[in-house]
């Protein structure tokens, strides 16, 4: 799949809709100069348990960055 470029008051929602579609094994967020940030592994199961911490995770990012690249696998 193509990476896509959010912003970084949009990461976390777009984060929230691919774990919805369910047709994404992981993603990788990387900052503006391509640096690994974070790597969400998505699977069914975790998609509950994982939204709390993972928002946390995002809200702490706002603050690196102003854009990012999201790729999906």
């Amino acid at each position: 799949m193509e990476p896509i470029k959010v912003n970084a008051e949009n990461v976390g929602q777009k984060i929230k809709d691919l774990i919805k579609e369910g047709n994404a094994k992981k993603i990788t967020v990387k900052n503006e100069e391509g640096k690994v940030v974070l790597i969400v592994p998505v699977t069914v199961g975790v998609v509950g348990i994982i939204a709390a911490p993972l928002m946390a995770a995002v809200g702490a990012l706002v603050g690196v960055s102003a854009n990012f690249t999201l790729e999906i696998e």
